[in-house]
């Protein structure tokens, strides 16, 4: 088992720029992935990193623009987010998985465990 709960979110002008938290608490090696879901629309994959941080993953969307980084000292994982668009809004959140791949790491049900979520609104 592992717990994840987020932090970070706010609201910001389009173009701006916020960092997200997930602290980590529990033992194992997992995938972490981060998700955003807009209201009435379907979660999204937005990032995800390997076990050993070797290799980064990100939808097209958000490449060039978000950054996903561990502090394993501190157990937490970051999303450093810069030029935010109005349609980067919703609910961002981050989740743990044992295993996935390129054909299913942006799928949310391959993901057993995840945070409460954070808000992040971007206005125009």
């Amino acid at each position: 088992q592992v717990e994840l709960v987020e932090s970070g979110g706010g609201s910001v002008q389009a173009g701006g720029s916020l960092r997200l938290s997930c602290k980590v608490d529990g033992n194992g090696r997992y995938f972490f992935s981060w998700f955003r879901q807009a209201p009435g629309k379907e979660r999204e994959a937005v990032a995800c990193v390997t076990p050993g941080g070797g290799m980064t993953y990100y939808a097209d969307s958000v490449k060039g623009r978000f950054t996903f980084s561990k502090d394993n000292a501190r157990n937490t994982l970051y999303l450093q987010m810069s030029g935010l668009k109005p349609e980067d809004t919703g609910m961002y959140y981050c989740a743990a998985a044992f295993w996935v791949n390129s054909a299913t790491w942006d799928q949310p049900r391959n993901f057993p465990f995840w945070g409460q979520g954070t808000q992040v609104t971007v206005s125009s």
